[in-house]
């Protein structure tokens, strides 16, 4: 009577089994962890010289909730790495001009990945400023030019912002939050709830998140290798060459401006996202820098 495969490859298998449990006189540990493995949390973190209380149990697990969703979200995590190695030292240098904790550029991650995305809401750029609150910060915003997506100028507005807010919180944290939330809204929660510490505030599910988004980031970033990074520099995306052109007169067509400068008008819209269109009508005259690559 021939036997079926099924029952053949049971038999098989119960016999491997047995015979490595008769032969095997001690249990092999293997040497590393198997499957996922989560690094045991720090003991302590801050936030710009402030300390997060992970001594309290919920605040604890929030940190705890960020941390596992930055690590086990791979592809994300590594393209941050990615990018933060070609953005860092543009955002860096602003920041601390102005006074702004190092951390802050943490926050920026968490907004916007380190790209220019516009938001369900429209806010735009590594920043997110909304339009108003861009235009009341200096940003130019119109059908020509959203300056939300320069870098550099968004970076010093975001730090305008930031400066402003601290003057009225005096509390680095509660800055952070007021950037999500607005000052008002952190004002008045404060104010409602009769507490005066950003993790006794009870909030929306976006604000009570972004504490602990941005210092999961900022462990993870310092400490990669504890939870399982290793991205090498040469891996990591670079600023090409480039010089900057003044333009203070109207561009009528900014295709003939790229091939004037030997460029696609590809090339001229990923160095100068802030760019709109093909023109730049400029009718007041503002002196403009604008990237080219260096020949």
């Amino acid at each position: 009577m021939n036997m079926s495969l099924g029952l053949r490859l049971f038999f098989a298998l119960s016999f491997g089994l047995l015979f490595n449990c008769c032969t095997q006189s001690k249990e092999v540990t293997p040497s590393q962890p198997s499957g996922l493995f989560h690094a045991e949390l720090p003991s302590s973190v801050s936030f710009s010289g402030e300390n997060v209380p992970l001594q309290i149990n919920h605040i604890k697990e929030r940190f705890d909730r960020e941390v596992l969703v930055n690590t086990f979200w791979h592809s994300n995590s590594i393209l941050l790495f990615k990018r933060a190695e070609k953005y860092f030292p543009i955002i860096e240098p602003i920041l601390r001009k102005n006074g702004i904790p190092d951390d802050f550029k943490y926050l920026a991650v968490i907004e916007s990945g380190l790209i220019n995305v516009t938001s369900p809401v429209g806010a735009e750029g590594f920043w997110q400023f909304m339009a108003p609150t861009a235009r009341e910060y200096g940003l130019e915003v119109n059908a020509n030019v959203d300056e939300r997506l320069h870098i550099i100028k968004s970076t010093q507005s975001a730090s305008d912002y930031l400066n402003d807010a601290y003057r009225i919180f005096g509390n680095w944290t509660l800055a952070a939050a007021a950037y999500n939330a607005g000052i008002q809204r952190i004002k008045s929660s404060l104010e409602k709830q009769k507490v005066t510490s950003y993790y006794d505030l009870f909030l929306n599910e976006e604000t009570s998140r972004y504490i602990y988004r941005i210092v999961a980031i900022k462990t993870i970033f310092e400490t990669p290798r504890r939870y399982g990074f290793s991205v090498e520099k040469t891996q990591s995306y670079k600023q090409p060459l480039t010089r900057l052109v003044h333009v203070n007169t109207p561009i009528l067509d900014l295709v003939e401006f790229a091939k004037a400068h030997a460029m696609t008008y590809g090339d001229l819209r990923v160095l100068n996202p802030w760019l709109k269109g093909y023109s730049l009508a400029n009718r007041t005259r503002k002196d403009y820098e604008v990237a080219v690559f260096v020949k």
